[in-house]
C-alpha cells in the first residue's frame, strides 16, 4: 500500500510538472510562421530595401524599384562599372492570392534569371498549422528548393511526374499535401506572369470567337439568369472590416462584343458606336457597381492604371489604363438596376479569346486582425459566352482541377478504405445490443474483438498511416470561418479529416462523443491499448482510478482548456494554434516524437507513461477536443440503457473505466467512452445483481428461465389459460 501511495503521489506531481509544458515554446529564430513583415511590403516602391532579394538571385548587387503590373524588380550585376540585367525578383502576393491549408497565402520571394530559370525561393511568412512551432523550417525550405533550376514554362506537379505528358514531379511534404499543392501554384503562376510580362514567355494567340446569327433583345433579368451578365460581390468582412449590410463592392459585368448582349445593354445605336471604335483584336466588357467603395481604384487618373480590376484568362492577366476606359452612359436593358459607378473597359491583344472562359478579378488589401498587417487578396467570377451565341459552339476546354479535387483523386483508394472503416464502425456500434447480449462479464470477446481491432486500425492506418488525427485546431478553424469567411475548400483539402468530421458530427448527435473518443480516436486508442497491454503483462496491480471526488473536479480542466483556446482564437488564431500544443496529437502522429524539440517529446512520453497506470488520463482531464464534443453529446438521440434498479446498484459503476456512472447509477454521456462493459453486464444474468437475484428466485420456485428482453429484464411468463370444462 505504501508503494501504491508513493506511486500515486508521483503521478500527481507529474501532472503538475506537465502543466508547465502547456504554454508554447518560443518560436525558433527566424521562423517564417506568422513572421512579422514590413507594413509597406505591398506598396513600398523599393521592394528590396527590406526583403532579402540577393538570397533569391545570387550574384545580383543592385535592384530597381517596383515596375510593371503585376509588379517585379529588375536585378543587376555590376561588371567593370557596367550594370548588366541578370534577372527579376518578385513577391508572390503581388501576383497571386492562393490560400494554403490555413486559408492564408504562403508569402514567397522568388528570383528568376533572364532565361526564365528560377534562381531562388524564400518563404517569408506562412500560417500553416502543420508547419507550426517545433517542426524544422528546413522541411518547407527543402520543398521550395526543388524549384531551383526549373524553367517557369515547365509543367510541374506534386508527386510522380508523367513522362508521356511532359510533367515534372516534385516530392511533397508528408502530411502537408494541400500546402505544397497551393505553393506549387504560387511559384509557377507567379513565374509565368512575370516571364510573359518581360517577354521570356510569349502569349500564344487563341482562336477568335465566331458569333452565331442569333440576335435578340433581352431584359436584365434574362441576361442575369442565362449568365450573360455575371455578378461579383465582396463584403466588408471579407477584407477584415466590420460586418455591414452594404457590400464593399457589388459589381455586374458582361461581354459586350456578343451582339445580343451588347445590343441589350447598350441599345442598337450604342452597340454600333462601340463596335466602330474597336480594333479586330479588341474586346469590350462593361461593369456597373454599387457598394461602399469603388472598383476603379486610386489609379483612376490620366495616364494611370485601374489597379483594382483586371481580366484573367489561363495564365494571362489583362490590366487597364486610361486609354482602355470608355464612359458607360446608361443601361438600356429593361429592368436594369440603378448603380453608383460604371465603366466600359477594352481588352487588347491577340492572346485573349472570348471563346474560352475568362474571369473578372477584383484586387484589394485585406486587414489581418491578428497582426494589423494588410495582405493582398483577390476575388473573381468566371464568365463564358453561351454556346447559343457561338457559331461553332465553344471549344473544348479542360479546366484544371481545384487543389482539393486533385488531393481526392490522388488518394481515392485510401479514401475508399477509410470511408469503409467509418461505415463499419457505425454499423458495429449500431448492432451493440446483439453484441452485448452474446457477451458476458467473463467473456467480452464478441464486443472486444471488434473494439480492439478498430483500436489497432485507428492507431496504425488512421493515425500513423493517413495522419488523420482530428484536432481542436479544426474546431477553432471552423468557428473562425463562421465568424469571418466560410470556405468549403479549406475543409475539403484534407479528405480524411473532412470525412472523419462528418462521422464525428453525425455519431456525436446520434450516440454521443464516445464512439469517436472511445473507438476511433488514434491517440485515445493508443492510450487505451497501452493500459490494456500493461494490465495483461502483470502491471494490473499498479493500475488504479482516481477517487470519484477528484475525478469530478479534474474533468472540468479540459472544458477550461477548450474555452481558453476558443476565446484566444477570436483575437489571434495563430496564438490559439500554438496553445493547442496541449494536444499531443501532432507530436505523436503528424510529426513524430523524435522530430520535435525535447519538451514536446517529454510531454507525450509522460502522457503515454501515465496511461500504463491510469485509463485514458489525457482524454479524461486535458483533451479540449473531447470537451468540445462532450457538450453536444448532451443532445444525443440515443443513450445507453438503464434499469430502475440501476439507481441503487453500483455494479456497473465499479467497472466503469471512464468513471462516467454516478452514485445514482446515471451515465454521464459527456464522459462515457462507450466501452459497453456496462451493457454487457446489463443482460448478464449471472453478473447483473437484479438479474442474478431474479434468476435465483425463479430457479428456487421451479419457474422456467425465459429470455432476457431488450429492457434488461426477463420476459414475463404468460400464464397458461385453464382448460374449459367438458360439456
Amino acid at each position: 500500500m505504501k508503494s501504491l501511495s508513493t506511486l500515486r503521489s508521483l503521478i500527481a506531481g507529474t501532472f503538475l510538472a506537465v502543466a508547465g509544458l502547456l504554454s508554447p515554446l518560443p518560436a525558433a529564430a527566424q521562423s517564417a510562421y506568422e513572421a512579422p513583415l514590413p507594413a509597406d511590403i505591398n506598396t513600398n516602391p523599393d521592394l528590396c530595401a527590406s526583403l532579402p532579394c540577393q538570397e533569391v538571385l545570387p550574384g545580383a548587387d543592385s535592384f530597381s524599384e517596383r515596375m510593371g503590373k503585376p509588379s517585379y524588380v529588375e536585378a543587376y550585376r555590376t561588371d567593370n562599372g557596367d550594370k548588366q540585367l541578370v534577372g527579376y525578383v518578385f513577391l508572390s502576393t503581388d501576383i497571386v492570392d492562393i490560400p494554403a491549408y490555413s486559408g492564408k497565402p504562403v508569402i514567397t520571394l522568388i528570383g528568376m534569371d533572364t532565361q526564365g530559370i528560377i534562381t531562388g525561393t524564400k518563404i517569408l511568412r506562412h500560417s500553416e498549422p502543420i508547419l507550426l512551432l517545433g517542426i524544422p523550417e528546413s522541411v518547407l525550405t527543402k520543398f521550395v528548393n526543388q524549384y531551383l533550376g526549373k524553367y517557369v514554362g515547365d509543367k510541374i506537379e506534386i508527386g510522380k511526374g508523367r513522362d508521356e505528358e511532359g510533367y515534372i514531379g516534385l516530392d511533397a511534404i508528408t502530411g502537408a499535401t494541400v500546402t505544397v499543392i497551393a505553393q506549387n501554384q504560387v511559384v509557377m503562376r507567379s513565374g509565368v506572369a512575370i516571364a510573359r510580362q518581360v517577354g521570356i514567355l510569349k502569349i500564344e494567340p487563341k482562336p477568335a470567337i465566331r458569333f452565331s446569327a442569333l440576335d435578340e433583345k433581352l431584359g436584365w433579368d434574362q441576361l442575369v439568369k442565362e449568365g450573360s451578365v455575371q455578378r461579383l460581390t465582396v463584403k466588408p468582412e471579407q477584407l477584415g472590416m466590420p460586418r455591414d449590410d452594404q457590400p464593399y463592392v457589388d459589381m455586374y459585368f458582361g461581354y459586350l462584343n456578343t451582339p445580343s448582349v451588347g445590343k441589350s445593354v447598350l441599345g442598337d445605336g450604342g452597340y454600333r458606336n462601340l463596335m466602330s471604335r474597336l480594333g479586330p483584336d479588341d474586346h469590350a466588357i462593361f461593369i456597373v457597381s454599387n457598394g461602399s467603395d469603388t472598383f476603379k481604384g486610386s489609379g483612376f487618373v490620366r495616364g494611370g492604371i485601374f489597379d483594382r480590376v483586371q481580366v484573367a484568362q489561363d495564365m494571362d492577366a489583362y490590366t487597364f489604363r486610361d486609354l482602355d476606359y470608355l464612359n458607360l452612359w446608361g443601361l438600356e436593358a429593361a429592368g436594369a438596376p440603378s448603380y453608383k459607378e460604371s465603366a466600359i473597359f477594352i481588352i487588347r491583344g491577340q492572346g485573349f479569346s472570348a471563346a474560352y472562359p475568362w474571369k473578372l478579378v477584383f484586387l484589394a488589401n485585406k486587414l489581418d486582425r491578428e497582426t494589423g498587417h494588410r495582405d493582398f487578396v483577390s476575388f473573381d467570377r468566371e464568365y463564358w459566352v453561351l454556346d447559343k451565341y457561338q457559331e461553332a459552339g465553344r471549344p473544348t476546354v479542360v479546366k484544371p482541377d481545384a487543389p482539393w479535387v486533385r488531393v481526392w483523386k490522388m488518394r481515392a483508394v485510401e479514401i475508399g478504405l477509410f470511408t469503409a472503416l467509418l461505415v463499419a464502425v457505425a454499423v458495429v456500434y449500431a448492432s451493440r445490443d446483439a453484441l452485448t447480449r452474446r457477451s458476458t462479464r467473463k467473456n467480452k470477446w464478441p464486443v472486444n474483438a471488434f473494439k480492439y481491432t478498430f483500436w489497432v486500425i485507428s492507431i496504425g492506418f488512421v493515425g500513423f498511416g493517413l495522419l488523420a488525427q482530428p484536432s481542436i485546431t479544426q474546431v477553432l478553424t471552423w468557428f473562425h470561418s463562421l465568424l469571418f469567411k466560410w470556405q468549403w475548400e479549406l475543409f475539403l483539402t484534407d479528405p480524411f479529416i473532412f470525412l472523419f468530421w462528418i462521422f464525428i458530427i453525425l455519431t456525436t448527435f446520434v450516440w454521443g462523443r464516445g464512439l469517436f473518443c472511445g473507438w476511433m480516436c488514434p491517440f485515445g486508442s493508443l492510450s487505451e491499448l497501452i493500459y490494456k497491454v500493461a494490465g495483461a503483462i502483470g502491471l494490473k496491480r499498479f493500475q488504479f482510478a482516481l477517487p470519484m471526488k477528484w475525478h469530478n473536479r479534474l474533468k472540468w480542466i479540459k472544458y477550461g482548456v477548450f474555452f481558453v483556446l476558443l476565446a484566444v482564437s477570436v483575437f489571434s488564431m495563430g496564438l490559439a494554434e500554438k496553445l493547442a500544443e496541449v494536444e499531443p496529437f501532432k507530436t505523436t502522429f503528424l510529426v513524430g516524437m523524435f522530430n520535435r524539440a525535447w519538451p514536446y517529446t517529454l510531454f507525450v512520453a509522460v502522457l503515454l507513461g501515465l496511461s500504463i497506470f491510469i485509463e485514458r488520463p489525457f482524454c479524461k482531464y486535458l483533451c479540449p477536443l473531447g470537451a468540445s464534443l462532450a457538450m453536444p453529446s448532451t443532445f444525443r438521440w440515443f443513450g445507453l440503457k438503464r434499469k430502475q434498479e440501476c439507481s441503487s446498484c453500483k455494479a456497473c459503476a465499479v467497472g466503469c473505466g471512464s468513471l462516467a456512472i454516478d452514485e445514482h447509477g446515471r451515465i454521464d454521456h459527456r464522459e462515457c467512452m462507450h466501452c459497453l462493459d456496462c451493457m454487457i453486464l446489463y443482460t448478464d444474468e449471472h453478473a447483473c445483481p437484479p438479474l442474478s437475484q431474479e434468476r435465483k428466485r425463479r430457479t428456487k420456485a421451479g419457474l422456467p428461465l425465459t429470455p432476457i428482453g431488450k429492457d434488461g429484464y426477463y420476459i414475463p411468463i404468460k400464464p397458461v389459460p385453464a382448460a374449459a370444462p367438458r360439456a
